[in-house]
């Protein structure tokens, strides 16, 4: 399970643009550009609890769960995820 702390990590990893979520909204939208484009997006919730899970992070980012819990706790890197796209004609 991916926590929310796991979700900032990743976020920070992939160098995101943060749409700060409106009154009411459950999620902060984190944005990744690559050359100028949008190429993936993930919510963040905004509530204080550190074990929420995030398990639609993968989906978001077209990477397994396994992948995006190396890309939090740092043995893959930016590169490689954006590596990972390319290999899957995602970019």
């Amino acid at each position: 399970m991916l926590t929310k702390q796991d979700a900032e990590r990743i976020a920070d990893k992939l160098e995101v643009t943060i749409e700060r979520a409106k009154r009411n909204r459950p999620h902060d939208l984190m944005i990744v550009v690559h050359e100028g484009k949008i190429i993936a997006s993930f919510g963040i919730r905004r509530g204080s609890r550190k074990d929420a899970g995030h398990d639609h992070i993968p989906n978001s980012l077209h990477a397994s769960p396994h992948f995006c819990k190396e890309l939090a706790e740092c043995p893959k890197s930016k590169d490689d995820w954006l590596r990972m796209m390319k290999e899957k004609d995602l970019l």
